[in-house]
C-alpha cells in the first residue's frame, strides 16, 4: 500500500508539472503525499495548465511575510502531517482558503498543521481543485474532494494512527464554508463510487470553521443559505470572524444560530478587530488567541483527552 502510495504521489508530481519544470508548491518529503483520486477527478477535464503561485513576488503579505496564493489544481492531494507530541488519535483535515480561487497553502495550511501537530493532532491537508470548484452547488468540484478525503482518512486510519470516530475538519474563508458544507453534505456523495474508500463516512465528526464565507446571503439580507442546512446530526461545530472583517461577520454569526436551531452543539466567537485572511501569523489582536480557543473546545467536546 505504501509503494502504491508513493508512485502515485511520484505520478501526480511530473504529470503536474512536467520534466525540467519546478512545481509552484511541491510536496515535501517529510510528509507522505497522495493524489485523492485514481485517474481524472469527476467532471474535471485532461491537460489543465499548471499550478503556479499567483503571490510568486511576494506583493500579498501577512503579518509582514509574504504567503503561497496557488491556483490551477487539476490533481488535488492530501498531505499527512504527523504529530511531534504524543498522538493523541485525533485528526483534523485542513482545508485552506482562498475564494475557490487560489489556496493559501501555508498560511491556512501548513502553518495550522504545525499548530495541529504540536498538541497531539494528526493534520491531513487538502489540496483541492482551484479556481472555479464552489461553492457548492455553483461548482461540486472542491466538495467532491473534501468528501473523498474524509474517506481516504478513514480508510487509512490504523496505518495512520488515527481514530476513525474523532476524524474532524477545520477551514478557514471558502474553506470554512467547506467544513461547513461536508458538515451538512455526508449522507451521500456528491460523485459516482470511486472505490471501498467511498464506502466509509464522509461525515465530520466535528467542525472548526474560521472567519467564513458564503454561509450567509448577502443579497438577501444575509439569509441563510439554503444549500447549507444544518441537522441533528451535524457535528459539533466551532465557529470565529472578527465584526470588520470584510467579507461579512454575519457568515459566522447566522450559521451559529442555524445550528442553534438544529440543536448542534456550537461555540462562536466573534472578536471587533481581526479582519480577513490571518491564519496563524501573529499580530497584536485578541483574536489571534484562537488556537487556544480551538484546543480547549476540543478538550470540552472530548475529541482530545482531559488535560
Amino acid at each position: 500500500m505504501k509503494t502504491g502510495i508513493l508512485i502515485a504521489a511520484m505520478t501526480m508530481v511530473f504529470s503536474n508539472f512536467g520534466l525540467g519544470q519546478a512545481p509552484a508548491w511541491p510536496p515535501s518529503a517529510d510528509h507522505l503525499t497522495m493524489s485523492i483520486w485514481p485517474g481524472t477527478p469527476p467532471g474535471e477535464k485532461a491537460n489543465m495548465p499548471p499550478e503556479y503561485n499567483v503571490n510568486a513576488a511576494g506583493t500579498k503579505q501577512m503579518a509582514g511575510r509574504p504567503y503561497i496564493r496557488l491556483t490551477n489544481v487539476s490533481t488535488p492531494t492530501i498531505m499527512l502531517y504527523k504529530p511531534t507530541v504524543k498522538n493523541t488519535g485525533a485528526a483534523v483535515v485542513v482545508f485552506p482558503g482562498g475564494g475557490y480561487q487560489i489556496l493559501s497553502m501555508d498560511l491556512e495550511g501548513t502553518e495550522v498543521c504545525d499548530w495541529l501537530n504540536q498538541i497531539g493532532v494528526t493534520c491531513v491537508l487538502l489540496k483541492y481543485r482551484v479556481p472555479d470548484s464552489g461553492p457548492y452547488p455553483k461548482s461540486a468540484a472542491a466538495l467532491q474532494d473534501a468528501q473523498r478525503a474524509m474517506g481516504l482518512v478513514r480508510q487509512h486510519a490504523a496505518e495512520w494512527g488515527i481514530d476513525p470516530h474523532r476524524v474532524g475538519v477545520l477551514g478557514f474563508s471558502a474553506g470554512g464554508f467547506l467544513s461547513a458544507a461536508v458538515s451538512a453534505i455526508y449522507d451521500k456523495r456528491v460523485y459516482d463510487r470511486v472505490d471501498a474508500a467511498d464506502e466509509l463516512s464522509c461525515r465530520p465528526d466535528f467542525a472548526v470553521v474560521l472567519y467564513p464565507g458564503y454561509l450567509a446571503l448577502v443579497e438577501q439580507n444575509f439569509a441563510p443559505n439554503p444549500e447549507i442546512h444544518p441537522t441533528a446530526d451535524t457535528p459539533p461545530t466551532f465557529l470565529l470572524q472578527a465584526e470588520d472583517d470584510p467579507v461579512h461577520v454575519e457568515n459566522a454569526v447566522t450559521y451559529f444560530m442555524e445550528l442553534k436551531k438544529a440543536k448542534v452543539p456550537a461555540e462562536l466567537h466573534v472578536f471587533a478587530q481581526g479582519g480577513h485572511g490571518y491564519g496563524l501569523r501573529p499580530r497584536d489582536l485578541p483574536i489571534m488567541g484562537w488556537p487556544k480557543l480551538v484546543e480547549t473546545w476540543l478538550h470540552t467536546i472530548k475529541v482530545l483527552p482531559a488535560e
